[in-house]
């Protein structure tokens, strides 16, 4: 017999739409995950932030970077310390709140898969 658990609040990684940038995407990289859900102070669902949210914001703020400068080269360690600076000061700032998406589509955990895939396409 398997028994499902539920998840405890405490247990959720999440951040505020007043979480800065700088701290999501800290704690993104210790968390390993892609991303978090936006909740309000009364635990409520504000939106959903990812890592493609966090990480686009160098292209939102004009970073003029091409697909082929998203690599460097293997001496380029200078230059690539420079971008990723470049991209911290671009982020300070900037909140949560400014870049997640708001409103997401959720399903509670009795919805059958089917009815949740349709929902979603």
């Amino acid at each position: 017999m398997v028994m499902a658990t539920r998840t405890k609040k405490g247990d959720l990684h999440v951040v505020k739409p007043a979480t800065t940038v700088n701290e999501a995407l800290e704690t993104l990289v210790e968390r390993r995950t892609t991303g978090f859900p936006v909740i309000d102070d009364d635990w409520k669902l504000d939106g959903l932030v990812s890592d493609y949210d966090l990480l686009a914001l160098d292209s939102i703020s004009g970073g003029g970077r091409t697909e082929t400068d998203m690599f460097p080269e293997v001496d380029s360690t200078w230059k690539t310390f420079n971008e990723v600076q470049m991209l911290l000061n671009k982020t300070n700032g900037k909140f949560v709140g400014d870049l997640m998406t708001p409103a997401p589509l959720v399903v509670r955990e009795a919805t059958n898969l089917e009815d949740s895939v349709r929902l979603f396409t």
